[in-house]
């Protein structure tokens, strides 16, 4: 009995379903690396805007201080009467220097932006390289071992 060209030993059969599992695993990584790189190359300005607006305001003082300190702004957005507050109470260095500083809001989306176009191109070039290895594996699954039948070859 041959399998797949392989005599059907225990480990032949082991190996064979080793790649086919390798097959079924890259192939799910490849959907879900996909589906999140397509994802980040299309969430638009408005999406992001809602996301760092949501997160801003869930987050501790402590960490807006931060923020504001690291990136040099103060605020997120002037869309609430909740920007003066924290405007008042920022500590950065170009309250210091200027009358007026840059909103992090717009800083915040330049830096995402930027990060999740590199992030989408990296994952679909990978992605593409799995679906490659998925594409191999099932190429050379089946192919014949010349130990097995050297006259199989001819």
């Amino acid at each position: 009995m041959v399998c797949g060209g392989f005599a059907c030993s225990k480990n032949a059969l082991c190996a064979l379903n080793v790649v086919y599992m390798y097959m079924i695993i890259l192939g799910l990584v490849f959907i879900f690396q996909f589906v999140i790189s397509c994802s980040c190359l299309a969430i638009n300005r408005s999406k992001q805007t809602d996301v760092i607006n949501a997160s801003w305001w869930v987050m501790s003082n402590k960490t807006r201080d931060e923020l504001e300190r690291s990136f040099d702004c103060c605020g997120l957005f002037n869309l609430t009467t909740l920007y003066q507050q924290d405007y008042a109470f920022c500590t950065a260095i170009c309250k210091i220097r200027r009358p007026t500083c840059q909103m992090c809001g717009e800083k915040f989306l330049k830096h995402s932006d930027e990060a999740l176009k590199i992030l989408g191109g990296v994952g679909l070039f990978f992605s593409f390289t799995e679906i490659l290895g998925v594409w191999l594996a099932m190429r050379f699954r089946n192919q014949k071992d010349p130990r097995a039948n050297p006259s199989a070859f001819l």
